[in-house]
């Protein structure tokens, strides 16, 4: 490829809209530009970057007995109000009206589609397990579209969904895709962790999730993994044990304390000159219009994933001042589980092990101190409704500590169990005559964002760092001075002979100054640079330098592929 026929539109500044680095530099080096909010055109570069990563994956599911196909985008609102999902996702659900006003769905997964497509096809136990994927364009109408690639409402995505005809076989099923996907992900050059994750709207019986470890703003998920054992989640499904030992007492009365106008933890456990960890917070939620209170100890925080699953609530809002007021009767502030009435308690499991902990009177300026649950008022569940902390016990191998690192999520699997095919009306004949539900798998990566975790891991102050296996191309021919004649020479020798060797290799032919197509080619990130200068005047040699570690070789011109080609190898070593 020439530079000066294709399409790079790079810029000398960094987009004022772009929020973490990734997202600056693919719109500052010519891979993306927004459209709308969330959605973006993938300009030349980038569309040979998402191809490259498409080709890792086919050929890794291939390889596990993966078949591709492709369904179609639009469907039919049945299907979805059908399996439950058309309330169960809600807003994220990008919905649309034909001209007969019937209620269609953009989707942003194919469960349904894919269980339909099945349906009365698949007929014998003999035709399982099968495997199928696509590679496709998804839809997601995100509340709040940021970090450009990452989170997104229109997006590229590989996903795949395995029907088997007992758990047994769906294990090995499953195993197979989690060994294929630690395989893309090592292929794209990104080394990846495999945690535990919510099921969400997906439903099903468990969930992981594949993370690229990062340490900047793109780490948009906290994972908690144990330093001892294999222990790995997300935030919303990490559990941890505390590894203090609760102190015995005994229970001591009921009283009353004045805390005037004391209303957040730190107020009064200062002013009651207790730690945190005595007190109970009563957290006040609308779960689908209805109040709930949830109890929880006074340093830790809520996880309001985990609650609104307990609750098994399509939508869970923390209720504001006016309803709170009328209540409790006292302002928010001073809420407490005691003589609630019409109110359903969920306690997080820590509430059980506590005595003589303080909680809101409900009234205002008071709080009550020694109270215990039994004694003074009932719990009507008892979860895990709060984030694990760092510091805290494995609750795996309770020997390790947990630790928390920043992760991005690049692909997801899905232990679904029978959630779809019992509800789509999905059944096959089992070697005993009689009819079963296809057990299901569901398995996604984000193509798109894949790409743009690639960017925030590989990086430097200026540019892109692309790992060698998905980079747009591999090399990028520099010749200083488009003017000088023997620089253009050799410099179209070289890209000849790297083409004929089937190298990808782009060449900046733009009579541009020197400085400028330096500064574009750091920035695009290509992994290697030849550079044809004053130094093949003088000595007849050219530079060819790696992107990632700046090793800079000297080689003739005829040497220009070979040498490319072992250091290409070599640097596939580092990512």
């Amino acid at each position: 490829m020439k530079w000066s026929e294709t399409y790079i539109p790079t810029l000398r500044e960094f987009p004022a809209e772009a929020e973490i680095i990734s997202h600056k530099l693919l719109i500052k080096a010519g891979y993306i530009r927004k459209l709308t909010a969330g959605v973006y055109s993938y300009l030349p570069l980038m569309q040979l970057v998402l191809l490259k990563i498409s080709n890792i994956m086919r050929e890794e599911m291939n390889a596990k007995g993966a078949q591709e196909i492709l369904m179609p985008v639009l469907h039919p609102a049945e299907l979805w109000q059908e399996s439950g999902r058309w309330q169960a996702i809600g807003k994220e659900l990008m919905r649309m009206k034909d001209r007969h006003e019937r209620d269609l769905v953009l989707g942003g997964t194919h469960e349904e589609v894919v269980t339909s497509l099945i349906k009365g096809e698949i007929r014998s136990y003999r035709q399982l397990p099968i495997n199928l994927y696509q590679i496709q364009t998804k839809f997601r109408d995100e509340i709040r579209p940021r970090f450009g690639l990452m989170r997104g409402r229109e997006f590229l995505m590989k996903d795949a969904y395995t029907f088997d005809a007992d758990e047994e076989s769906f294990k090995k099923s499953y195993q197979k895709m989690v060994d294929a996907y630690f395989k893309v992900f090592k292929r794209c050059g990104l080394d990846t962790k495999m945690v535990e994750s919510d099921t969400g709207a997906m439903g099903g019986k468990a969930a992981h999730e594949f993370m690229v470890i990062v340490d900047t703003d793109g780490g948009e998920n906290i994972i908690f993994y144990c330093d001892s054992c294999d222990y790995a989640a997300n935030m919303d499904k990490a559990t941890s044990i505390d590894l203090k030992k609760p102190r015995e007492e005994k229970t001591k009365s009921k009283e009353k304390v004045h805390t005037p106008n004391y209303k957040t933890i730190e107020e009064v456990t200062q002013f009651l000159n207790m730690p945190k960890e005595k007190l109970v917070k009563t957290l006040l939620y609308k779960a689908d219009g209805q109040m709930v209170a949830a109890l929880i100890r006074g340093d830790r925080q809520i996880n309001e994933v985990k609650l609104k699953n307990r609750l098994g609530a399509l939508d869970l809002v923390m209720a504001d001042a006016e309803p709170i007021q009328k209540l409790t009767g006292a302002a928010v502030g001073f809420s407490g589980p005691i003589g609630l009435k019409g109110v359903k308690l969920i306690a997080d499991e820590e509430i059980t092990k506590m005595t003589n902990f303080v909680t809101g009177a409900n009234e205002d300026d008071y709080h009550l101190i020694n109270v215990n649950v039994g004694r003074d008022f009932k719990i009507d569940f008892i979860a895990d409704i709060r984030s694990a902390s760092e510091g805290e016990g494995c609750p795996r191998c309770q020997k390790g500590k947990l630790k928390t690192a920043k992760g991005i999520e690049v692909g997801n699997t899905f232990m679904l169990g029978t959630k779809y095919s019992q509800a789509l009306g999905a059944y096959f004949v089992d070697h005993d005559g009689k009819e079963k539900p296809f057990v299901m798998g569901s398995y996604g990566i984000g193509i798109t964002r894949t790409a743009q975790a690639a960017v925030e891991k590989y990086n430097d102050e200026a540019g892109i760092i692309w790992p060698p296996f998905i980079a747009p191309l591999a090399i990028n021919i520099l010749p200083v001075n488009m003017q000088d004649e023997i620089q253009r020479k050799v410099a179209f020798e070289i890209y000849d002979q790297m083409r004929e060797a089937k190298m990808e290799v782009l060449i900046d032919d733009r009579d541009e100054r020197a400085g400028v197509k330096f500064v574009d080619s750091d920035l695009v990130g290509l992994p290697l640079r030849i550079t044809v200068g004053k130094r093949f005047s003088k000595e007849k040699k050219i530079e060819i330098r790696a992107r990632n570690t700046k090793e800079m070789v000297l080689a003739d011109k005829e040497e220009a592929a070979e040498k490319s080609q072992k250091m290409l190898k070599e640097m596939g070593k580092f990512f």
